[in-house]
This record gives C-alpha cells, structure tokens and sequence, in this order.
C-alpha cells in the first residue's frame, strides 16, 4: 500500500509557492480591477483562451511522459524533444499570426488586438518550456525551484500589468504583461537547470525516446485539446454573441472560482503521479489512499463552496468596485463544477500510468459534445447565464464521472 504522508512536505513546498503566486496575483487584482474594465478583462480573457489551445499544439505534450519515463535519460532525451518542437510551432505561429494581423483577418472580437495579436506566439513558446521545465524538476523532485519560477512569474507579470494599465495601455496592458511574466518565469527555470546536472543525449535518442512515448500526441495531446477548447467555449464562442463586459463578469468569476481548483489540483497532481508511478512500478495498491485523498479534496471544496455561495457578491464589489456588479451570479454558477473538479484533477495522471488514454480522450469528446449543446442552448435563448448555468452542470457531470472511472482504473489494476 503506498501511503501519500511522505509527499506532505513536497505538495507543501511546491503548493507555498503556487499559493504565494496566486496571492500575488490576488492581491494585484485590488488595482488591476479598478484599472481594467470589464471589457478590458473580458478581451483579455479571450486573448488567453488562444494561449490555453495552442500551447497543447507546441508540446504535444510530450512533457507529460518526462515524469513517467523509465530512466532519467529517456526522460531528458524526451523533454528536449518538447523543447524543441515547441520553438518550431512557436515560430509558425508568430508567421501565421503576423500574416493575419497585417491582413486584418483575425477573427470575432480578437481583432481587436490588431498587431498584438502576434503576442500569442511568445506566450505559447514561453508558457511551453515552462511546463517542459517544470516536468523535468518534477522528475527530479526540485519542488522548491519549482515554486520559486511561480512566484517570479507572478511578481513579475502582476507589477507589469498593473504599471501599463496605469500607463494607459487599456487593451495591451493585460497581455502585454502576462508575456514577460512568462518570460521571467522561463529565465528563472533555465537558470535552475544548471544545479541539476542533465545527462547528455543525441538528436537520435530524443526522436527514439518521443516513438516510444507516442501515446502522448497520439490519445493525450487531442484529450486536452479538447478539453481545454471545450473549457474555453464561453470565451471562444459564447463571447461572440454577447457583450465583452459580460464576458469580463465570467471571466473574474472563473479567476477566482475554477482556477484556484486548477492550480491546487495540478499541485496536487505533479507530487502524486510521481509517488504513485513509483508504486504501481513496485505493483503496490493505491486506490484506497487516492480515495481517501479525493474525499477530503472535494470535502474542503464544498465548505469553500458554501461560504463562496452566501458572501461572493458583496466581496467582490467590495474589494474591487461597483463596476463588478453581478460577478457574484456567475461565482454561484460555477460552484458545483468546482467541487466535482476538485477530486478529478489530481487524479488526471492515471491514465498515463495505466496507458489508458484513448478512453479519457473519447469521455473528453463526449463533454466536448455536451458543452457546445449547453452554449448553443444559451446562444440560441439569447441567454448569458443560462449557456453558463448548463456549461457549469455539463462540466460537473464529467469531473465526477472522471473521478469514478480514474479510481475504478487504480482499483482494477493495482488491488491484491
């Protein structure tokens, strides 16, 4: 039986940080929000979900599999094969979007941005290596590094944003800012790997290593592309049919609703599926431990959730000003989703473990399918919160069927 006691000091190194970070960026939203408009946040917010498509495109993610390669050097072998396939998506990217901008056919409201537009292909390289990076620190448990690249990442993108919004750069600012926070970030990373002293591998042995774990682009890479398009749509699709301000109301309620569970999850995430690799290897039961674990997880989200349910409005206009109004309608809305997906992200490395991708990626289809009917839904009723209120029990459904089938997987395949 593997017992996740031993990672408390990790999750908690790697979490300080993360938690640090997002303090930062917190605390930087008490100007941010009064700088920026709705509207502003709401652009920027579409801007974004280009960034969250596209950065699956340049890894593929082949990052995934650095942490579950057999040996040290496959592993490296295979990270410098993202790394480089990364910066050769990252540069036709910057061609494909500097030809639409000069043209004046960037599409829906992401016109808008004209020539910034060409921001997305340096958001996507740096926003790639550092999850490269962060991959391989994984793999060699650098959980303090790890923290410290989040926390320089977040200083440094929060100072930003908040000096070119005070500078008048309405629409530029936010991205602007957010790609030399990457970039920060990225330096800091590379800096680190110097200490870790990475074994040497030929050109050869990174294709040979990137065949052997084709699982990766093949079943993982279109999983996440799916989902994180699908986890995108309001912004992607629903935002083209509505005003940008309302757009920005959804946006903050995501902020501070669904991405406090991504980042915990994912925390969460990278320290177990490296412990729990490592039990499965030795043929060791896991599943009572992940059930327990997710339990807990999900029991903290809901007294969250219900606190969240009675006091978001008159936080948030507190805290940020009256042109927040009507944030709190969507926080209540995404809420359900929020606790389902606080027990099925960290558990979304077993398929890795287990070589079921192929499975998670037509259950991603499916949510995909649903998701699009819940937007058209309110597209069609001419109803913003409506399309979110169905989004919101689509995506629900799916993280709790996820959590089901990931601890089923464990059961099945590691129980004596």
């Amino acid at each position: 039986m593997v017992r996740y006691k031993g990672a408390i000091k990790e999750v908690v190194t790697l979490l300080s940080g993360s938690v640090l970070a997002q303090v930062i960026t917190l605390v930087a939203y008490f100007v941010l929000l009064r700088i920026y408009s709705p509207a502003d946040y709401g652009l920027y917010t579409i801007f974004f979900s280009y960034i969250e498509v596209l950065v699956i495109v340049s890894t593929c993610k082949y990052e995934v599999g650095v942490v579950a390669a057999d040996n040290d050097h496959s592993a490296i072998a295979l990270g410098r094969f993202a790394l480089r396939l990364n910066y050769i998506v990252s540069l036709a990217l910057l061609a494909v979007f500097s030809i639409l901008a000069t043209l004046g056919w960037l599409p829906g409201k992401f016109a808008r941005l004209g020539w910034l537009a060409i921001l997305i292909s340096p958001m996507v390289f740096f926003i790639g290596n550092n999850r490269i990076f962060s991959a391989i620190y994984n793999r060699y448990h650098r959980y303090r590094a790890m923290a410290t690249s989040d926390i320089v990442g977040a200083s440094s993108g929060a100072v930003l944003k908040t000096l070119f919004g005070l500078l008048g750069m309405h629409s530029a600012g936010m991205p602007a800012g957010a790609v030399l926070g990457q970039a920060s970030a990225n330096i800091n990373y590379r800096l680190g790997l110097r200490r870790i002293g990475l074994p040497y591998t030929t050109k050869a042995e990174e294709r040979e290593a990137a065949r052997h774990q084709s699982n990766y682009p093949r079943y993982v890479a279109p999983k996440d592309f799916i989902s994180s398009f699908s986890a995108n749509l309001p912004f992607l699709w629903l935002a083209l049919y509505f005003d940008n301000a309302a757009v920005g109301l959804l946006a903050v309620a995501t902020t501070f609703v669904i991405q406090p569970c991504n980042l915990i999850g994912g925390v969460f995430e990278k320290v177990i599926y490296a412990r729990t690799a490592e039990a499965v290897r030795e043929e060791r039961p896991v599943v009572k431990d992940l059930a327990r674990f997710v339990i807990g997880m999900m029991l903290a989200a809901l007294l969250l959730a219900i606190v969240l349910w009675f006091f978001a409005e008159p936080l948030i206009t507190l805290c940020f000003g009256n042109r927040w109004e009507g944030c709190g309608i969507y926080i209540r809305a995404l809420l359900p989703w929020a606790v389902a997906v606080s027990g099925s992200l960290p558990l979304m490395f077993i398929p890795n473990i287990f070589g079921t991708q192929r499975t998670e990626l037509y259950i991603y289809l499916v949510q995909l399918i649903l998701r699009s009917g819940a937007i058209l839904v309110g597209i069609i009723a001419s109803d913003f919160l409506l399309a979110v209120r169905l989004f919101a029990a689509v995506s629900s459904l799916t993280a709790l069927s996820l959590t089901v089938w990931y601890l089923a997987q464990a059961a099945r395949r590691t129980s004596k």
